[in-house]
């Protein structure tokens, strides 16, 4: 007999988790940044075609390589970015896209964080590679939610250490 308790997913969970949008690698990608950690299984890639005239999102995807939670607030965050700006973009928080989800269990809250992460960490890679007009409205400091993804990496890694057999 299991001892885990399944999770209470919400139906967009799943939904997204069974048919999620916009997965899969982009090949013509204007940059593309990675979030999470192997160490805790939870990893994103998010990928973004970007129209350099307007700084808006043409297209977006990404690659997941975790759990059900990780995989819908991806596809969810794909999805709520759509054809915005960069500075549309770069306002969604992990919060958004748990709300848009129906709510993700507090255990799995850091999956949004995660996708959040990487699409801010493609939008700084933008403008430091790419287009390097830094414009006025990106922050010179990391935000509280690229801390949290670097919070949520470094322990990841911490107790991959300790529990290395």
């Amino acid at each position: 007999m299991s001892s885990r308790i399944p999770l209470p997913y919400a139906p967009r969970v799943l939904e997204l988790f069974r048919n999620p949008q916009n997965m899969g690698h982009m090949e013509d990608a204007t940059v593309a940044a990675t979030a999470g950690s192997p160490a805790c299984g939870d990893v994103i890639v998010i990928y973004l075609k970007i129209n350099d005239k307007t700084e808006s999102v043409i297209k977006s995807s990404f690659e997941s390589y975790g759990c059900a939670s990780n995989i819908a607030s991806a596809s969810q965050l794909t999805i709520l970015i759509g054809k915005l700006t960069l500075k549309e973009a770069w306002e969604i928080t992990w919060k958004q896209v748990s709300d848009e989800l129906g709510k993700l269990p507090k255990i799995k809250s850091h999956c949004g964080s995660l996708a959040v992460g990487g699409l801010r960490r493609a939008i700084r890679k933008y403008y430091s590679e790419v287009n390097k007009k830094k414009p006025d409205w990106l922050p010179e400091e990391i935000t509280k939610d690229e801390k949290h993804a670097l919070e949520e990496e470094a322990l990841a890694e911490k107790l991959k250490k300790k529990y290395v057999l």
